[in-house]
């Protein structure tokens, strides 16, 4: 079923175009018109930089050939200008200017480059923080029916692995500009000696071709084993953390330590096998270089018959490769690091591929106040139509201000039917209103404005009892009269001003230093501070013993009666002051009526009340 409804929800595109290059142009679309700007911009500072190294390169030949005999500067037309307008008569005089104008030409260029790299590695990662931002965005966003298909360790693993595709726009801005290079050094060399450019450039390219060949199938087939094992990897740390009392019971450490190493060495193999097919031809391509080097020295040589006029062409050539060689290397680099992390850059097309509602973006309505109640009309759900139904023809009606209680065994709906209730989930057949109106739409948003959750775990963040209250209105700023108000309804206010620090006491990560009901009243508390008028209680007080659970339910039975209040519950104590129970079986709902009346109308009803007395 969970694989089925992911499949729904992701885009189809996502599971085509799968090329590196079409992963990208996929990747691009998620930029702001302003980065695709500063992207336009990169590219226009790599053509400056390769017209810097074509005039670089192009200057080596004729400023070595005057180095040697000065007099041939009157040989090229600009020679004769420039001394002409510096007023000077002999090449000698010459030397020196000339040689001071190519040093500060090397200089610039070299600020180029340094420049260049700045705006590569400042851009990649604004660009990795766009695309992290907005997968993240758009997970958060997904209707509820999705959030239930997912697993978690995926999304966190898929996000985590932005750092990864930062590092990978890193890496083709790096091989655009070394394409660039590799070109301008190419033309420069082509223009002063066409022969040895071309033997340079089809010698070294032709290695790098060669090992392209042998490796790409390999890098490819490591992507996706880090795709995979990085998400077991999550997966084996949140599942051994996060129960990490029953690991310590258990003793079971042994087993999510083996889990761990299962998917960590695989994941450090392929990372290390990528970055040896990433680095390795450096070395054998040098040391081909100076052997290719060392045969055009010698040919030349042969072919000019005397040693110094051989000197300038061998001098640009070897500034030539010096300089070809590591842009061939970075471009076979970052090519091998995007073909070795392919697989990744899918899994995160996954998440900024999912469908965006647009409705979200719209201000949020004003909350909206229930005046008379909420009715079920004949509303049946199921999550798709190759699954079975998880509610059948459910009616019936929750007044404005009662306290309702949902009832039977588990898998009977009673989930289901409150998160249909509070708009978490669409109906596939019937009606719910709220006030005779639909939810649907925007009247669902603002339903959903003026209901408050209770879960049975609460989240505690490792931060003041006052935030924790707050929770997500903590941004807005903490308001802590709101919060007293709020602890004195959940009765824990006395227990939070009897602290050291009272409000401002921090609790510890996941709560750690508070016991399950002081939770479950802080819970309460967040409920209220919300200010919404329904409630909502998923088995709030399944995990407390007797004692703690009186305490809870005498503070939401203190609670006003301008307040619905809608109780999930697996012992029938908690909800014997409830105006209405519903209980439910097999996704029906069996009977409905107060204790009493279900207690006397209902064999299915006596028996849990006994099941529960044992």
């Amino acid at each position: 079923m969970k694989r089925t409804i992911r499949r729904m929800y992701l885009s189809r595109s996502a599971r085509s175009r799968s090329g590196t290059v079409g992963l990208l142009l996929r990747l691009g679309r998620y930029f702001s018109p302003r980065r695709r700007l500063q992207f336009v911009g990169l590219m226009v500072l790599m053509l400056i930089g390769g017209l810097m190294e074509v005039l670089t390169l192009g200057a080596v030949l004729p400023f070595l050939a005057v180095i040697i005999a000065p007099e041939r500067i009157f040989e090229y037309p600009i020679g004769v200008k420039v001394s002409e307008f510096l007023g000077l008569k002999t090449g000698s005089e010459l030397v020196l200017p000339l040689t001071i104008a190519f040093a500060i030409a090397a200089v610039v260029a070299g600020g180029v480059k340094l420049l260049l790299l700045w705006f590569n590695i400042r851009l990649a990662n604004a660009a990795g923080s766009d695309l992290s931002v907005e997968a993240y965005r758009r997970t958060l966003y997904q209707p509820y029916q999705v959030h239930v298909a997912t697993n978690t360790s995926e999304i966190i693993s898929a996000i985590g692995k932005v750092d990864i595709v930062i590092v990978i726009l890193n890496q083709v801005l790096i091989f655009l500009s070394a394409v660039v290079m590799t070109i301008s050094i190419v033309l420069a060399l082509f223009l002063a000696q066409p022969g040895i450019a071309a033997t340079a450039f089809i010698g070294f390219g032709s290695i790098y071709a060669l090992i392209i060949a042998l490796t790409r199938r390999r890098l490819l087939r490591n992507s996706k084993v880090l795709s995979h094992y990085s998400t077991l990897k999550i997966k084996a740390l949140q599942e051994g953390l996060g129960g990490i009392r029953d690991v310590l019971l258990d003793n079971s450490q042994i087993v999510y330590c083996d889990l761990y190493r299962q998917s960590d060495l695989p994941l450090r193999r392929a990372q290390g096998q990528n970055t040896f097919i990433g680095s390795s031809p450096r070395s054998t391509v040098e040391a081909l270089g100076i052997v290719l080097i060392t045969v055009l020295a010698y040919a030349l040589s042969r072919q000019s018959g005397a040693g110094s006029a051989a000197i300038p062409v061998l001098g640009l050539l070897a500034l030539g490769a010096q300089r070809l060689m590591p842009a061939l290397q970075q471009i076979y680099g970052a090519w091998a690091f995007v073909r070795g992390y392919q697989s990744t850059m899918v899994d995160l097309l996954k998440l900024l591929e999912q469908p965006f509602p647009l409705s979200v973006l719209q201000p949020l309505p004003p909350a909206l106040q229930m005046k008379s109640g909420i009715e079920f009309s004949s509303v049946s759900f199921r999550y798709n139509q190759d699954t079975p139904w998880v509610l059948q023809d459910a009616s019936f009606k929750i007044l404005q201000g009662t306290r309702v209680a949902f009832v039977g065994s588990t898998g009977s709906g009673k989930s289901t039917t409150v998160d249909l209730l509070m708009g978490l989930l669409e109906p596939t057949k019937g009606e719910i209103l709220v006030d005779g109106v639909p939810l649907r739409g925007e009247y669902c948003r603002a339903w959903q404005q003026n209901i408050a959750h209770v879960p049975q775990q609460i989240y505690l963040a490792d931060t003041t009892l006052a935030e924790n209250i707050a929770l997500a209105n903590a941004t807005k700023g903490v308001d802590i009269d709101r919060v007293k108000r709020a602890a004195q309804q959940a009765q824990i206010a006395g227990f939070i001003e009897s602290r050291s620090s009272g409000y401002y006491e921090v609790v510890g990560e996941r709560g750690i230093r508070l016991s399950g009901g002081q939770r479950q009243r802080i819970g309460i508390a967040r409920a209220l501070y919300k200010r919404a008028s329904v409630l909502v209680f998923d088995e709030a007080t399944s995990a407390l013993d007797n004692a703690t659970e009186r305490e809870v339910m005498t503070a939401i039975e203190g609670l006003g009666r301008d307040l619905t209040i809608i109780l999930i519950a697996h012992r029938l104590t908690t909800v014997q002051g409830c105006d209405l129970i519903v209980e439910m079986e097999q996704g029906r709902v069996v009977a409905q009526g107060t204790y009493e009346e279900l207690l006397s109308t209902s064999p299915s009803f006596q028996v849990m009340v006994k099941g529960n007395h044992e």
